[in-house]
C-alpha cells in the first residue's frame, strides 16, 4: 500500500510504540480501525462487557470523527469477545446507541480465549467508507 495520500491516528498508549501500529488508516474514501478495546484515555479498562463494549464504542465514534466520519459510515465490524453470551446480550440491547440503523452494518462475533491486556473482554474491528 502506497504511503502516498494516507492518514494515520492513535490514541499515544505505550502500546501502539511497543508493539507498532496505527489505531485507525484511511486511504482513499476508506478507513480502517484497528481493534477497539474498552479503555479510557489513561489506557484504564472498563469494568464488565456491558461497560468495556460501551467503552470501544466511544473509541471508534472518537476516531471516526477525526475522519470526518459518523458510526452511518461504517459498513462492517468484527467484534472479538471472551464470553459470546454476554458479548452478545450487550450488542443486542445497546445496538441502536451504537448504530442509527443496526441493519446497515455487516457484523460478525468471534469467541477467543485470550485478548492483548490482561481484564480485557472485548475488541472492535471496523471498517468506514465514505
Amino acid at each position: 500500500m502506497s504511503q502516498e495520500n494516507k492518514k494515520t491516528e492513535g490514541w499515544g498508549m505505550p502500546w501502539e510504540e511497543a508493539y507498532g501500529y496505527a489505531q485507525a488508516v484511511q486511504k482513499g474514501n476508506t478507513v480502517w480501525i484497528s481493534g477497539q478495546l474498552g479503555h479510557n484515555d489513561k489506557g484504564e479498562l472498563a469494568e464488565g462487557m456491558e461497560a468495556q463494549m460501551k467503552q470501544s464504542y466511544a473509541n471508534i465514534k472518537e476516531l471516526l470523527g477525526r475522519f470526518q466520519m459518523t458510526m452511518d459510515n461504517v459498513v462492517e465490524e468484527v467484534v472479538y469477545v471472551m464470553d459470546m453470551a454476554s458479548a452478545f446480550e450487550a450488542r443486542k440491547n445497546f445496538k441502536t446507541d451504537f448504530y442509527p440503523d443496526p441493519m446497515s452494518v455487516a457484523s460478525t462475533m468471534i469467541v477467543v480465549n485470550g485478548l492483548a491486556i490482561p481484564g480485557q473482554l472485548i475488541e472492535i474491528k471496523i471498517v468506514a467508507c465514505k
